[in-house]
């Protein structure tokens, strides 16, 4: 038996089935709008239920008929619990020597919720709760102890010993509080949800299995490219590490984290930005015209800064493959073509194309959109631009500074996807 809240304020009560995860809706038995009313739909579909010609448990014996009371007194998710302290375990985490600590990650696992609740969700799983203060503060255990350190220690020596750390994957997030005033470390910063709401910038690096092995936290308003680098060089400091791949995405592009990655000694594949397309595939669309075909890769160079390379003075074969230390101001780019994103992008290029034609028309509000291009207040269609960008829809860029000859193409493209 179900009750609903409605639209209106009442509560419907109904009987229903629930099968495979989905409610059916048996029979409605009205809606109430005061207590009494919600008490007698309760009893009527209590009766309902109470069907005589439902079948029931036979206990009775041929020998003597007998009634049976069955009382449950306790009950224990002996088989969830006893899996997550066994991977605990596995992994080495019991070398942090508090109970509280285990009971706080199991009950996240299952039921991410406040400390206090967690009593509650280990109280339902059977689980014999430590003294509740205990509980409550192991937080501020798990600061002064170093937990996170202890923790990190073991996550790094299972990586060493199962997959390695040769490909390191890094990326952010933020997290937001429902907070009026900034302070420190929340403050208003760029959010991918649009929120002006205080935030936090959360740095992770993982192993290629997904394995935490760094996490940092950063100011709220601090831009994403400048936290990837603290967070490799306390890695690395922490664990004496030299010889690495960083991987990440299009936002940790930056000519600076891109220099110092390499002056650390690392090697780094990181995703680039269509915007760049044009400059790094202008020889090869020189040589070998537009037409691509699906999964074609193309390895090529890219500047380390801001100034373009002339490919008519850097190279005049026709080959487009280049080694990463072929040109001593360029970093290796791969770029490869995909039939599929080529189809995305060209339906999402073509939405942006007929929202600028909306705006230029009047029929939508003035805003900032790709496409329109304004002089002396006046508005026009930039097709330039629009016919350049359905060009290059398809092609996805890796930048990286591993030679061909230590990294094929074909292994950039898959190492980043890793992420």
């Amino acid at each position: 038996m179900r009750k609903v809240r409605t639209a209106s304020g009442a509560t419907a009560v109904q009987i229903a089935d629930k099968t495979g995860g989905k409610y059916r809706i048996v029979e409605h038995l009205g809606s109430a709008h005061t207590p009494e009313d919600l008490v007698a739909l309760v009893e009527a579909g209590k009766a309902k239920l109470r069907d005589p010609a439902q079948a029931t448990l036979d206990f009775d014996t041929a020998d003597k008929p007998r009634t049976t009371t069955a009382i449950v007194k306790s009950s224990r998710a002996g088989i969830l619990i006893d899996a997550i302290r066994s991977v605990y375990t596995r992994l080495g985490f019991d070398t942090v020597d508090d109970e509280a600590f285990f009971q706080l990650v199991a009950a996240r696992l299952i039921e991410p919720t406040s400390k206090s609740d967690s009593v509650t969700v280990l109280d339902e799983l059977g689980v014999p709760v430590v003294h509740r203060n205990t509980f409550l503060n192991c937080l501020p255990r798990a600061q002064e102890r170093d937990y996170r350190g202890q923790i990190a220690q073991k996550c790094f020596a299972h990586s060493v010993a199962t997959t390695g750390i040769s490909l390191l994957l890094y990326d952010v997030t933020t997290l937001y509080f429902e907070a009026e005033k900034e302070d420190d470390p929340r403050q208003v910063g760029y959010s991918k949800e649009r929120r002006v709401d205080p935030q936090i910038v959360i740095g992770l690096l993982v192993d290629r299995t997904g394995l935490p092995l760094e996490i940092s936290c950063f100011e709220g308003a601090k831009a994403e490219t400048h936290t990837i680098i603290p967070v490799i060089k306390a890695f690395q400091d922490k664990h004496q590490v030299a010889d690495m791949v960083v991987a990440a995405d299009a936002g940790m592009l930056s000519a600076t984290n891109l220099k110092e990655l390499a002056a650390a000694g690392l090697r780094f594949i990181v995703g680039s930005r269509q915007t760049k397309a044009p400059p790094d595939l202008a020889t090869h669309f020189r040589w070998n015209g537009e037409y691509t075909e699906d999964g074609q890769i193309i390895d090529t160079i890219t500047p380390k800064g801001s100034k373009r390379l002339d490919p008519d003075r850097v190279k005049r074969r026709r080959e487009p493959v280049w080694s990463a230390s072929g040109h001593p101001d360029a970093w290796r780019v791969v770029w490869q073509y995909r039939r599929k994103r080529a189809m995305r992008d060209e339906q999402t290029l073509n939405l942006q194309r007929n929202r600028a034609l909306a705006i230029i028309a009047g029929e939508k509000p003035a805003k900032k959109a790709r496409f329109v291009k304004v002089t002396d207040e006046e508005k026009t269609f930039d097709e330039k631009s629009y016919q350049r960008a359905m060009t290059l829809s398809g092609f996805k860029g890796y930048v990286t500074n591993i030679p061909a000859g230590i990294m094929p193409a074909v292994e950039v493209i898959g190492s980043y996807h890793d992420l």
